[in-house]
């Protein structure tokens, strides 16, 4: 037991950005700390910025020139006074040699000690000293530059993992199906590895292509106390990356708790543990083997804190000023049901691409059903450079099925828009019978396939029209220069009616509420017309509705449509129109009245799904290529994406190079499809 002296901290440097650095800000402030945040050039109008009581520019754009830059930071810590350092998840939370930095220059570290990162943080030998300590394991092979992967691959058997041994939330990891496909998995891995986390040494390991992902929070102090907080279940994955995490799992009853919990912390003592930290395992059954220990509070932390009451930020604080725990294991329960939504801007029906780009309005439900960790506001822009997580919702309720259902309906009742995200696909994984049933997976995406896309009946689409043309007529009369007294919509005599045109490319079905199928691109008309008795007669496309007007403000507008009366807010961004309801969100295009001239669509090319950079090109100009043959390489948003053949042709046009950073939508290759070769006898 170490001879420990309590000494409060007093300011702490949050090395950290968005939902997180906002997260610890908060319980800090609550416990009298003062706070200072780092950030990059593009975080400069953050709220995590705003939030924090001094700022310190890193200067730099990327993450390699700014959140992983250990010099930097420490330089930061210096100028600000700071004594002691959180590094909250990801970045530099799990790298040893930043901890020594921090304790070096005389500051505190909130997290375990540097010698325990160290053993963890190669995750090959944290496999070896689990091994010897009794906590079961999948077979592993790390490897380096020049052996023999192949060899090494088939030894464990496919399907394998490649996997980097530094950091962790999905960066860095691809599954591997067969031989052919190992060398492009491991370069790609590499490199994601080293752009997250600055550490590009990888390992094979085992892959069970369906169990359970069910993790153990740990929490120890520097006094010997250790507990361990239950579990928690993150099997809904994308990317190997966690998107819905609960706890507790449905899957694991008092028995099998408690032997996970031991042997969390078996695994925990064996390297002495301080500090909050998780063990992960993956569960089948009734058998698990251990992955790895995460020496750093996890994005998921606050579905353990909504059904144990503890403040994790607030334990790793005291507990780094010297605090002991102050509870045993026995002490400890739990109490509901809690599961957390990690809403991303992504588009699910285009592989979960990242979809940066401006949040045009972002406006949480009522915050009495539901917990938001938020890292933006309305005018946010969500940039190349990082994570594209926005947010966290996390509901508790009494019972798993009313905690889903409440967290679906949360979502639905939030706003957020300008930017794809993934919140429909969530509240459809949340309302599938498979996960109300507990049948939770690692494959549950692919399994269950829960919708990716919305479905808007057409009522809910004339709705948001109607909405619009309302909302629009009405503050072009607010800002009118002439008869400005005049009602909205008054005329003297019976005049033609106004006509607007729309294009959605939204999922719509009859009106009915069913499957439907897409309309790609619809160009819809709109006519309105004000009656004499202050109502509006509406015609979308070929149908009519009838609409009365209750109030109209700069937010939106309550109207009563065919004798159903709603609130529907709605924002315009140029010429593109949201518009939120009951169900979720509806986006539009508003037509120009005129024709613009040199519009037209390109035929045969390849464009950028979003902005990023070039890492690789594939081909060269001349080249006749394969269907799903790959053309290059896009990084963003430290993910790699590969743009492939959609057609069999020759490559006309290469007009990127590697290291060009490109725009959403920017042309990057022109095919041309080859002609069709007749057969013969």
């Amino acid at each position: 037991m170490a001879d420990v002296t309590v000494k409060p901290i007093t300011r702490l440097l949050i090395a950290n950005r968005g939902e997180i650095a906002r997260r610890i800000i908060r319980t800090a402030h609550e416990m009298g700390i003062g706070t200072v945040a780092v950030y990059a050039d593009g975080d400069a109008t953050a709220p995590f910025v705003r939030d924090s009581d001094m700022a310190i520019a890193l200067g730099g754009s990327t993450s390699l020139e700014t959140y992983l830059d250990i010099d930097k930071v420490i330089d930061a810590c210096r100028r600000s006074g700071a004594d002691a350092v959180h590094p909250g998840y990801g970045f530099l939370s799990e790298n040893a040699t930043f901890a020594e930095a921090v304790v070096a220059a005389g500051m505190r570290w909130v997290g375990p000690t540097p010698e325990a990162i160290n053993k963890m943080g190669d995750k090959l030998s944290a496999k070896k000293l689990m091994q010897e300590a009794g906590v079961p394991t999948l077979a592993a092979l790390q490897f380096a530059d020049g052996e023999d992967i192949a060899a090494m691959a088939r030894e464990i058997g496919y399907p394998v993992l490649v996997k980097a041994s530094a950091g962790g939330g999905g960066r860095g990891m691809r599954v591997v199906e067969a031989e052919e496909d190992l060398t492009d998995a491991v370069d790609g891995a590499r490199r994601e590895a080293k752009a997250a986390f600055g550490d590009d040494r990888l390992f094979l390991e085992r892959w069970l292509t369906s169990s359970r992902h069910v993790e153990i929070q740990i929490l120890g102090d520097n006094h010997g106390n250790l507990v361990h907080l239950f579990e928690r279940e993150c099997s809904i994955q994308r990317r190997h990356q966690k998107i819905i995490e609960e706890a507790p799992s449905p899957a694991v009853d008092e028995e099998l708790r408690e032997r996970m919990g031991e042997a969390a912390l078996i695994a925990a003592r064996s390297i002495g543990y301080s500090s909050a930290g998780t063990v992960e395992f993956l569960l089948d059954g009734n058998e698990f083997w251990f992955l790895e220990v995460n020496t750093r509070l996890q994005v998921e932390h606050p579905v353990t804190e909504e059904i144990t009451g503890l403040d994790l930020v607030r334990e790793q604080i005291r507990i780094a000023e010297g605090e002991a725990l102050g509870y045993t294991q026995a002490d400890l329960s739990f109490d509901g049901h809690a599961i957390e939504a990690r809403i991303y801007a992504e588009d699910p029906n285009n592989n979960f691409l990242p979809s940066p780009g401006k949040l045009v309005a972002w406006e949480p439900a009522d915050t009495s059903l539901a917990r938001f960790d938020s890292g933006v506001e309305s005018g946010s822009e969500i940039a190349i450079e990082f994570d594209p997580m926005m947010a966290k919702v996390i509901v508790k309720a009494p019972t798993r099925r009313e905690a889903a259902s409440r967290l679906a309906r949360v979502l639905e009742g939030t706003r957020i828009q300008g930017v794809t995200n993934n919140r429909d696909f969530l509240v459809a994984t949340l309302r599938s019978p498979e996960f109300i049933e507990g049948d939770t997976t690692t494959d549950f995406i692919e399994r269950v396939a829960p919708s990716r896309v919305r479905v808007v009946s057409l009522d809910e689409l004339d709705e948001a029209l109607i909405a619009i043309v309302i909302h629009s007529q009405a503050h072009r009369r607010v800002e009118a220069r002439v008869l400005p007294t005049i009602a909205s919509g008054w005329r003297n005599s019976r005049m033609p009616p106004e006509i607007t045109r729309f294009r959605s490319s939204q999922v719509t079905n009859g009106g009915d509420g069913g499957k439907g199928g897409k309309d790609a691109d619809v160009d819809i008309v709109v006519a309105y017309r004000a009656l004499r008795d202050g109502t509006f007669e509406v015609h979308v496309d070929e149908r009519e509705h009838a609409v009365a007007v209750y109030t109209v403000d700069e937010n939106g507008v309550d109207v009563e449509i065919d004798r159903r009366r709603t609130n529907l807010a709605v924002t315009a961004d140029g010429d593109v129109w949201f518009v939120h309801g009951p169900r979720g969100d509806v986006t539009v295009r508003e037509l120009p009245r005129f024709p613009v001239r040199g519009a037209g669509d390109f035929q045969g090319g390849l464009v950028a799904p979003m902005p990023g950079n070039v890492l690789a090109t594939h081909v060269n100009e001349g080249d006749t290529v394969e269907q799903g043959q790959l053309l290059l390489i896009l990084e963003a948003m430290k993910m790699e994406h590969r743009i492939t053949a959609p057609i069999t042709g020759t490559v006309t046009k290469l007009l990127v190079a590697e290291g060009d950073q490109v725009a959403n939508g920017e042309m990057l290759i022109v095919l041309e499809e080859l002609p069709a070769t007749e057969g013969g006898d």
